[in-house]
Parts: C-alpha cells; sequence; structure tokens
C-alpha cells in the first residue's frame, strides 16, 4: 500500500508541474491559444477597460455552454463567416482573445475559465456559485455582441 500511494503522489506532482503555468492540463486543440495563464493575464490587461460604449451588435450568431464542473467555457460560431480577432467577456470582466472563431459549427472552441482574466490578472471562476455567469458578449469589428449561453448539465 505505502509503494502505491507514493506512486499516486508522483504522478500527481508530475502531471501538476507538466502543466505549470498552463490554463489546462492539456494542450489546447487551437494553436492560437498555447498560451501561459500569464500571457492570457497580460493580455487581458492590455484589453481592458470593458468596452461599455462600444456600439451594439445586437445578439451573435453563437451560443456558449459552460461547465462550472469541468471551468470551461464552449463557444460555438454558427454563423456562415470565420470571425477573426474576437475578445470573449465574461459578465463585463473576464476577457480572452481569440484569433479565429471559425464558421458554420466547423469547431467549437473550448476554454478553460483560466484563459479569461480581469484586469487585476484574476481568472474567472464560479467560486462555488457565488459568482456565476450573468452575461457574455463578443466584442469583434468594433461593436458588442451579446451571446445567448446556458450552464451544462
Amino acid at each position: 500500500m505505502k509503494f502505491q500511494s507514493k506512486l499516486c503522489i508522483a504522478i500527481a506532482l508530475g502531471l501538476s508541474a507538466g502543466c505549470a503555468g498552463r490554463p489546462s492540463l492539456l494542450p489546447n486543440t487551437d494553436e492560437n491559444l498555447r498560451k501561459t495563464s500569464t500571457q492570457f493575464a497580460a493580455d487581458a490587461a492590455k484589453r481592458h477597460p470593458y468596452k461599455a460604449d462600444a456600439p451594439r451588435g445586437g445578439d451573435a450568431e453563437a451560443t456558449v455552454q459552460y461547465n462550472p464542473t469541468f471551468a470551461r467555457f464552449d463557444i460555438l460560431n454558427y454563423s456562415t463567416s470565420d470571425w477573426h480577432d474576437v475578445e470573449l467577456w465574461i459578465n463585463q470582466n473576464y476577457v480572452v482573445f481569440i484569433p479565429l472563431l471559425q464558421k458554420n459549427k466547423e469547431r467549437v472552441e473550448s476554454l478553460p475559465f483560466q484563459m479569461l482574466f480581469d484586469e487585476s490578472g484574476n481568472y474567472f471562476t464560479t467560486d462555488g456559485g457565488k459568482n456565476p455567469v450573468k452575461n457574455v458578449e463578443i466584442y469583434r469589428d468594433g461593436k458588442m455582441y451579446t451571446v445567448p449561453f446556458k450552464m451544462e448539465e
């Protein structure tokens, strides 16, 4: 039993060391989103403050599901156009830059909570329900769009 316990601890330490500085254990499938948490936080700081004065574009042809258990957002662009240089905003406070969201349901973009940061360098967390997702928006082409969202069950 002692050997198995030590082996489990060694594996856990190895896994945590292997993803040190990354927002998730596995690399993101989108090469453009393979950054360290520090890089995501620095980029988010540059994008603040929230663009409250941006013209409104209405509802985006997109949807977001979020999963508090696995701490991730899944965004889907179901329009007929690829979207370039998109900022995803959660609760008008946490942001991540997405270089490309492909069109026509070609790809669901999975974003761990630890990719979205506020201006102080804190990543998004629901904090056990104390910080629920209240709104999801994307900023692209100079306009802010509302994105329908729901919690994954």
